[in-house]
C-alpha cells in the first residue's frame, strides 16, 4: 500500500501531476483543487494516495490533504460512481463544502459537476448518509444530544449540529471537533462553522 508520495514536482497538468521520489516517478491523477494548491515544477509536494485497482486498471490517485482524500474513497463506494467521476466532483468542490452537501442532504449541487445527472446525485447524498450514520460515525452518535454531548448546554444549534456532521464525514472524531465548535459563536452558519474549526484544528497541530 502506498499511503503517501513526497518528492519533486516534475509533470503538472491539469487532474495528474507526478511526483518523483528517489529517482522513481508517481503519476498522480488527481483534482483540479490539488493541482492548484502544488508549487511550481522543481518544488517539492506530497500527496496523499490511493491505489485503484480493477481487472483491467490499475491507477495511483494522490491529493493535497486526507480530507480530501476522504472524500474521494467516500465518493468512489457510491455504485455508479467511479475515480473520474469522484476527481470530477473534488475538482469542482472542497471537501469542506462537500461534507457540508452531504450532511444537508444537497444533491442538486452536485448535478453541476459534468457527468453526475440528477439520480446519481440523489443515491450519492443518499448512500453517503448512510455510510455516515453506519461507518464514519461508528455508532458513537444515536442523536443529536448525544452528538454534541461535549458541546455546552443551550449552544448546540442546528448549525453546530450539521458543522459537527460535515467534519465526521471528513474522517474527524467529536472528540477532536466538539470541544472546538463548542468555543464558537453558535449564530455562525454551517460553512463558516467548518472553516473556522478546520482553522483553529489546523494552528493547533502547528504548534
Amino acid at each position: 500500500m502506498i499511503y503517501s508520495v513526497k518528492g519533486t514536482i516534475t509533470v503538472k497538468e491539469l487532474g495528474f501531476a507526478v511526483i518523483e521520489c528517489g529517482g522513481v516517478g508517481y503519476g498522480c491523477r488527481t483534482s483540479y483543487n490539488t493541482v492548484s494548491q502544488l508549487g511550481d515544477i522543481g518544488s517539492e509536494a506530497k500527496l496523499y494516495t490511493y491505489l485503484y485497482v480493477r481487472e483491467d486498471i490499475v491507477e495511483l490517485f494522490g491529493f493535497a490533504t486526507l480530507q480530501e482524500l476522504s472524500c474521494f474513497k467516500l465518493l468512489i463506494s457510491v455504485s455508479g460512481v467511479g475515480p473520474k467521476a469522484a476527481t470530477a466532483i473534488l475538482s469542482d468542490i472542497t471537501p469542506e463544502r462537500f461534507a457540508l452537501l452531504v450532511a444537508s442532504g444537497d444533491s442538486k449541487a452536485f448535478t453541476k459537476t459534468k457527468g453526475i445527472g440528477a439520480k446519481t446525485a440523489q443515491r450519492l447524498v443518499l448512500e453517503l448518509k448512510d455510510k455516515i450514520s453506519s461507518e464514519s460515525i461508528s455508532g458513537s452518535i444515536s442523536s443529536d444530544a448525544a452528538a454534541l454531548a461535549s458541546i455546552p448546554a443551550g449552544e448546540a444549534s442546528s448549525s453546530v449540529s450539521e458543522a459537527l456532521e460535515a467534519l465526521m464525514v471528513l474522517g474527524y472524531t467529536q472528540g477532536e471537533t466538539a470541544p472546538i465548535l463548542g468555543k464558537l459563536d453558535p449564530s455562525l452558519s454551517t460553512q463558516e462553522l467548518i472553516k473556522e474549526t478546520l482553522k483553529l484544528m489546523a494552528a493547533k497541530n502547528m504548534r
